[in-house]
């Protein structure tokens, strides 16, 4: 007879020995981990348990050693599959019994068993095996092993003595006997067939394996309970497993090659309305998206079944990865109505994933709902190019805007509150309030600390202070007639431009005049849409200025003592939020400043997770708002010094209808008619816009080095010799191609052509630049992006802004990139003037400062930061059906 001996684990304990050294080496911050688990409690705390383990990403294996009455399937299930390292869950027998090679975990005793059967020295293969005392998941993944290893399985349950006699018999008839199960079975040992091969299952107890083997495995392992009752090998087979689990973490964490499903598209004629297309397509659920592009589940936070955040782990586990291609969407000037940018965007990536088979990105902003029920209606898109579902993408989305707007008001409301005290408190009152005693003991906060520091105070201890030193600290001194900082709300509401607060005899007299704006043009969206961190968010946070003292210090949010909790309410809005297009291409959907008062850019963190989920090949486009004299010019000089990232093509996005307006044709007007030029085919005005507007906006973006392509938006009332005659100058004029897009009544296919002209620039050197050296002086940052950009002779500063330009030198923010504040409708200031005018002098009325956004914005005519409603709303036409809850008016 053989009997199977410790002896026989060596070559197993050898191999996972060498297993874990090759696992280390590969990857020396990984820790493969394990937990046994062994409690005598009741079902519902071991589940808990569990699940906790299941999510501890340190942890790479659970097994559970419980007694048989808490070994319930409901427990067992429990575990996630990828951690089962016991493989007894109905995942990993299921996928035994099937014979699936896929990712799972054989049970440690049951390989353990086939091992030593396998490397017996008589052969077994095609003799009997007897299975004695086996139960449950162990018993059919031992049947299964044992005949899949050629060797032929029986089962016998037959332990008492009135069954002897026919166990004797199946032992005889044996080839190997393996001895299962809790309780001692007698065999004696001249039942066994001479050279037939016997396995018990030993009881070895954990003191004596934690003794005999804790220098050889557990140098390697980091247990967080040692609860065994296995023999050797199937300790080490357990081992084995944890290392299989680790391994194929690391493998999750590796960039993978996508499987994106795209969704057909079947284009009607004529096209139906947005809202119409938008919900006769079924989108894919966002975690089966999610999955497609390479996102682990654990950095999804769904919202509902279409969209999700996605967290910011991603740019940590992949940030190896080379980047895809950059490509920005931007514009000639256009008209009052728009000039499809959004829908050039979204085709391109449609036209890229779906026909073209290369993984690609759209990052858009989130549109406001001043726009959406104002005048303009949503950003998703159109036709058979949009974002879905648009209902979704232009309604709340997952509430990033409202985080801001709370955040904005957070600091209003805690500038007001606090002039009101500094106004009615000495410094005593308003150091005991501001430094209370708690039990006895006064300590500052963190944010206090931080304060002190910036009036360099090196003190931590409140009773060391001295009273300067308090009135220091105490009195902020806000002036009144200094504070920049105004409120916001997400809505056109032209009555809250300028009012006044304070007014309640509660706020003792604490009256001012202030005002609000739209919550898109909050220095808080400037600040998400550049940030490269949760950190660096915080960071920016702290550095907004919001007013100034009376003796001239700028005061931030910072010594509001309110940063740390803007970040708070901002944690989530700075995760981007992932949606899809109509032919189920991935979109990321974050950050909506305004490019006339603002950079007019999505965010850096949405395009940086976008670069690298789609690997090098792939692409990522992003759109900037405006013409490209506006957002192009901001995204290059802003955007992509924030983030590093540089572009490699600009599409610039061109319509027939905004070229005869700059030709010279009549003026155009959202819900007005449009005139017969814009109907008929009129070639000289065609002509004219072209070699005006489009020819300066080409080369405005080839100042800064990147390849344009021209993409002609085409619409229902333009002729096909007016298409080409745009296509024919754009190449005249420099553009590395232009060609004709349909995207909005053909979707991706309509865009193929577009697609490809991209593909082919992007694989030409980008020699990207800035415009302007950072360190030069403010009035030089300003005069240069005039000239050069704009076509104006010179600027002209006011006696306002020389002297904000002064204090701004004085304070140290000099070397800040300029972001300009002008009307889209023109290349100039003249939001008459059509074309690219020449010889005029650009008038600069104020210099304003956004530190935490990290960017100084002059005033170039009136802005107003709050528009208002027109005559007719969009609103007119939204409403929901109470019965389906269906939104109709939306486009």
């Amino acid at each position: 007879h053989v009997c199977i001996t410790l002896s026989d684990c060596r070559e197993v304990v050898q191999r996972s020995k060498e297993a874990m050294a090759a696992l280390q080496r590969k990857n020396s911050t990984i820790q493969p981990t394990f937990v046994i688990v062994q409690v005598c409690e009741v079902t519902e705390h071991v589940i808990e348990e569990i699940f906790k383990l299941n999510e501890d990403p340190s942890v790479h294996g659970v097994s559970l050693q419980l007694p048989s009455s808490l070994l319930t399937s409901q427990v067992v299930n429990a575990i996630k599959p990828e951690k089962d390292i016991d493989g007894l869950s109905d995942v990993n027998v299921g996928r035994l019994l099937r014979g699936d090679s896929g990712p799972g975990f054989l049970p440690p005793v049951a390989n353990a068993i086939i091992d030593l059967l396998e490397n017996h020295d008589v052969s077994l293969e095609g003799k009997s095996v007897l299975l004695v005392g086996a139960e449950g998941a162990l018993i059919y993944s031992l049947q299964a092993l044992t005949e899949r290893s050629g060797m032929e399985a029986f089962k016998s349950h037959i332990f008492t003595s009135t069954s002897r006699t026919l166990l004797f018999f199946q032992v005889m008839e044996a080839d190997a006997v393996v001895l299962l199960g809790e309780g001692n079975i007698n065999i004696p040992s001249t039942w066994v067939r001479p050279r037939a091969a016997v396995i018990c299952e030993n009881d070895i107890s954990t003191k004596h394996l934690v003794a005999a083997y804790r220098i050889k495995v557990f140098t390697y392992l980091y247990c967080l309970c040692l609860l065994f009752s296995y023999c050797v090998l199937t300790f080490m087979i357990s081992l084995q497993n944890v290392i299989c689990s680790c391994s194929h973490w690391l493998q999750e964490q590796q960039h993978k090659p996508w499987t994106l499903r795209s969704l057909r598209l079947k284009p009607l004629t004529p096209v139906p309305s947005d809202i119409e297309i938008s919900r006769a397509q079924t989108p894919k659920a966002v975690t089966v998206l999610a999955e497609e592009i390479g996102l682990l589940p654990e950095e999804l936070e769904a919202y509902g079944r279409s969209k999700a955040k996605v967290r910011l782990s991603l740019l940590d586990r992949l940030q190896s990865e080379p980047d895809g291609n950059y490509v920005l969407v931007a514009g000639i000037t256009p008209t009052p109505l728009g000039e499809g940018k959004s829908t050039v965007t979204v085709g391109l990536v449609q036209a890229l994933s779906a026909h073209l088979k290369l993984n690609s990105f759209a990052c858009l902003r989130q549109p406001s709902q001043g726009p959406t029920f104002g005048v303009k209606g949503g950003a998703a898109g159109g036709g058979y190019a949009q974002v879905i579902p648009m209902e979704e993408f232009n309604l709340h989305l997952t509430g990033d805007i409202h985080a801001i707007t709370a955040a904005n008001n957070l600091v209003a409301a805690a500038i007001d509150a606090r002039m009101l005290h500094e106004a009615t408190q000495s410094d005593k009152a308003l150091y005991k309030r501001l430094v209370p005693s708690v039990n006895g003991v006064r300590k500052f906060s963190p944010i206090q600390i931080s304060r002190l520091q910036r009036l360099c105070i090196n003190k931590t201890d409140p009773t060391s202070l001295t009273p300067q030193e308090v009135s220091s600290f105490v009195r902020l001194d806000l002036d009144p007639n200094q504070i920049t900082w105004q409120r916001v709300v997400d809505t056109n509401d032209r009555f809250l431009r300028k009012i006044t607060v304070g007014q309640a005899s509660t706020e003792k007299g604490q009256i001012r005049e202030t005002g609000f704006d739209i919550a898109v043009a909050s220095e808080i969206m400037a600040i998400l849409a550049l940030s490269n961190s949760l950190q660096d968010m915080r960071s920016r946070l702290a550095r907004m200025v919001v007013g100034t003292s009376h003796s001239g210090r700028p005061v931030t949010a910072e010594d509001l003592g309110v940063s740390g909790a803007l970040a708070v309410l901002m944690k989530d809005a700075i995760k981007p939020t992932l949606m899809q297009t109509l032919e189920g291409s991935p979109v990321f959907v974050h950050a909506g400043p305004f490019a006339n008062i603002a950079h007019g850019n999505s965010s850096v963190l949405a395009d940086k997770l976008a670069l690298k989920l789609v690997g090098r090949e792939g692409f990522v486009v992003t759109e900037a708002g405006f013409g490209a004299d506006i957002g192009m010019e901001k995204f290059f000089n802003i955007k992509c010094r924030a983030s590093g990232l540089k572009p490699n093509v600009v599409v610039l996005v061109a319509t027939v209808r905004a070229l005869k307006m700059h030709g010279g044709g009549p003026s155009v007007s959202a819900g007005a008619p449009l005139p017969k030029e814009y109907i008929d085919e009129n070639l000289d005005l065609v002509a004219f816009g072209c070699y005006s507007n489009l020819r300066k906006q080409i080369q405005i973006a080839q100042q800064f080095g990147v390849p344009v392509v021209v993409a002609v938006n085409v619409f229902k009332t333009d002729t096909e010799a007016e298409v080409a005659l745009v296509c024919q100058i754009a190449r005249e004029c420099g553009s590395a191609d232009a060609v004709p897009c349909h995207h909005w009544a053909q979707g991706g296919r309509g865009s193929v052509e577009l697609a490809k002209a991209v593909k082919e620039a992007a694989s030409k050197p980008s020699h990207f630049k800035f415009l302007y050296d950072i360190e030069m002086p403010i009035v030089e940052k300003i005069r240069t992006i005039a000239q050069k950009v704009y076509g104006a002779d010179d600027i002209e500063l006011s006696a306002e802004a020389e002297a904000k330009i002064s204090y701004y030198n004085q304070q140290g923010f000099g070397s800040l990139p300029i972001c300009m504040a002008k009307t889209h409708l023109s290349l100039s200031h003249m939001p008459e003037k059509k074309g690219a005018p020449t010889g005029f002098v650009l008038p600069i009325r104020d210099v304003r400062a956004s530190i935490g956004a990290g960017f100084i914005y002059p005033l170039v005519g009136t802005m107003s930061t709050m528009p208002g409603l027109p005559t007719r709303p969009c609103f007119y036409d939204i409403d929901l059906h109470p019965v389906t809850e269906e939104i109709t008016g939306l486009f």
